[in-house]
């Protein structure tokens, strides 16, 4: 079944602000997601990525089932608005990328393996699109933290076009980190809590399925209990 360009994103609007009531009635999912100063069960040392694929409902949902991924945050990214609106970055204006942050564990998954799963779930040749969703808030962009990530995100970049591994040269864009804002409560686990939606069925599980089977010995013990 084929959807327009036209129903399948405002489909996607429309379960954006639907969600939002239904989400203001799930108090328990609200207080694990709104606390950001909660107490995590972390190793002594962390790491930070932060990845733009397009919609960050997708993005989060991959990266949060690698292990050694503790945590993944939904929201906003190299803009020049302070803490915009899901509706003000929509607009394409306030120069923000839908974006996830991405707080990992160096002794159990490398910066390289985020790296491969960015490069391998998302299409990098397609400038400021992923599928149906256009603007450059869909842009693909890494947003590195240290000189070291820039050098490994670029290497794999021009790796990646020399190896003739896409058809078309990789727009995606390697900016330095300069801000982060996370987006609404209704948009963290956005997947884990409507799975149901057609815009997480039609283009999120499609993905998840792909992902799950190329990454399956990098998966959590419970997203393997899943499939």
């Amino acid at each position: 079944m084929i959807f327009s360009f036209l129903n399948l994103h405002s489909a996607r609007l429309l379960f954006v602000f639907t969600g939002i009531f239904t989400f203001a009635s799930c108090a328990e999912h609200t207080t694990q997601i709104t606390n950001m100063n909660e107490e995590l069960n972390t190793p002594a040392k962390t790491d930070t990525a932060t990845f733009g694929t397009g919609c960050f409902w997708c993005t989060e949902a991959i990266f949060e089932r690698l292990n050694g991924v503790i945590k993944v945050i939904s929201g906003y990214g190299g803009g020049n608005v302070p803490n915009p609106t899901y509706e003000e970055v929509s607009t394409g204006t306030t120069g923000h990328a839908e974006c996830c942050q991405i707080i990992f564990d160096p002794s159990k998954i490398s910066y390289d393996e985020l790296l491969e799963v960015f490069w391998k779930t998302h299409d990098p040749t397609t400038l400021n699109r992923q599928g149906n969703d256009v603007g450059t808030q869909y842009r693909s962009v890494i947003f590195y933290h240290s000189p070291e990530q820039k050098e490994k995100a670029e290497h794999y970049k021009t790796e990646l076009d020399t190896s003739g591994a896409f058809n078309k040269p990789i727009v995606t864009a390697i900016e330095p980190y300069k801000n982060f804002y996370s987006a609404e409560d209704y948009h963290q686990k956005y997947y884990e809590y409507n799975g149901g939606q057609m815009y997480c069925r039609l283009v999120i599980a499609p993905k998840l399925d792909k992902f799950e089977k190329v990454f399956k010995n990098k998966l959590k013990r419970s997203a393997k209990t899943e499939e």
